[in-house]
């Protein structure tokens, strides 16, 4: 049986203090050009704050709900199903920046069904797969119907477009099978069919072929397709060991796009400098080995299979995040979990994190 009474407080508190650490630095990197776009400086930063009250409040309720609930079809069915439906409806909303990622109701409230599509696929995996760990070799019955469904998620993320999104959504897909038993043979033979679809998406479409080329040469076109990556690597070599100090980054001030979103990592490192950037990666390396331990002493496949898919799924989106910023990997839009500005990121991650909370509750 369970021995333990409580749930995991190192995982609780880090994740506590990675979603304090966020508003602080939402703050820093938006007052500037909330107060010349909405005049006031707290605009982005108080919507962030409703958010995270919402979200903490989740995750203080999921941790007190037994995690076997959602291993039903009675739950899961329900949830691909508003899923999918939400992934297809946000065509229907008008779109911006040339995407459709948003379904928004008026000015007040909008939020991302990609988001949802995380966790959800998480739990469906986990239902799917934690009753045929002895069939992970069956291809057909259980290898090809385990991917229906990321697959549909990713084809529908992709045409928001979102890449980046679905690239994680991939990636936790890849993960929790693996765990599940599948062999390598099969992994390479999945990466084998997506590499051609992933090579017309990157270089076929004109601006994400422009962001490869980027990618390799960040000289050639520091005003055009290279500027975000140029501002970011300014932002992060200035910061040096300590920083310029909080609130006194330069980058931010109309020079680095997105800075309180996915370029905030740019703006901690210029700001805080190194000891401020390692310290939030250090973190995540907290919350990855606690929710990883979780996931690794749960005797329940189940709740195995969900830690270490919210877990992992986490630590990617972090990891892509800082590699985009650092300019390790193209550009890819992806949020840095509980720290980017964006409600729906930030609440999805934090109900994640409620269900894993209660799992440690169990975990032997």
């Amino acid at each position: 049986m369970a021995k333990r009474v409580g749930v995991d407080k190192w995982l609780f508190f880090t994740t506590l203090l990675l979603t304090v650490a966020g508003l602080v630095m939402v703050f820093s990197a938006s007052a500037v050009v909330a107060q010349v776009r909405y005049h006031s400086p707290y605009a982005s930063v108080v919507k962030q704050a409703v958010w995270a009250l919402a979200g903490v409040l989740a995750m203080l309720g999921l941790m007190h709900v037994d995690y076997r609930v959602y291993k039903s079809p009675r739950f899961i069915y329900p949830a691909l199903s508003i899923t999918t439906l939400l992934l297809v409806v946000v065509f229907f909303f008008p779109g911006s920046h040339n995407t459709h990622r948003w379904i928004r109701f008026g000015s007040f409230f909008s939020f991302q069904p990609s988001e949802i599509a995380k966790p959800v696929l998480v739990l469906f995996l986990a239902w799917f797969l934690h009753t045929r760990l002895d069939a992970m070799r069956d291809w057909k019955h259980t290898l090809l119907r385990a991917a229906v469904m990321p697959i549909i998620f990713a084809g529908l993320v992709v045409r928001e477009p979102d890449l980046g999104t679905a690239l994680v959504l991939a990636g936790i897909t890849a993960m929790m099978l693996m765990l599940a038993g599948m062999e390598w043979k099969y992994l390479l033979a999945g990466i084998g069919a997506v590499l051609p679809i992933l090579a017309v998406l990157l270089f076929a479409v004109a601006w994400r072929r422009q962001r490869m080329l980027v990618f390799l040469h960040p000289s050639t076109d520091p005003l055009g397709a290279g500027y975000h990556i140029n501002q970011s690597l300014i932002a992060v070599g200035t910061g040096g060991l300590t920083g310029r100090g909080y609130m006194e980054g330069m980058q931010k001030l109309f020079y680095l796009p997105e800075a309180s979103t996915d370029f905030i990592f740019a703006n901690i490192a210029e700001e805080l400098g190194f000891i401020g950037s390692i310290s939030i990666v250090l973190l995540f390396v907290v919350l990855g080995v606690r929710g990883l331990r979780a996931a690794f002493r749960s005797q329940d496949p189940f709740a195995r299979l969900t830690a270490f898919g919210i877990t992992t799924g986490i630590l990617l989106q972090a990891f892509f995040n800082i590699s985009v910023v650092l300019s390790l990997v193209p550009n890819k839009g992806i949020p840095l979990p509980m720290i980017s500005a964006g409600g729906t990121s930030l609440f999805f991650t934090l109900v994640s994190i409620g269900v894993l909370l209660n799992i440690t509750k169990q975990a032997d």
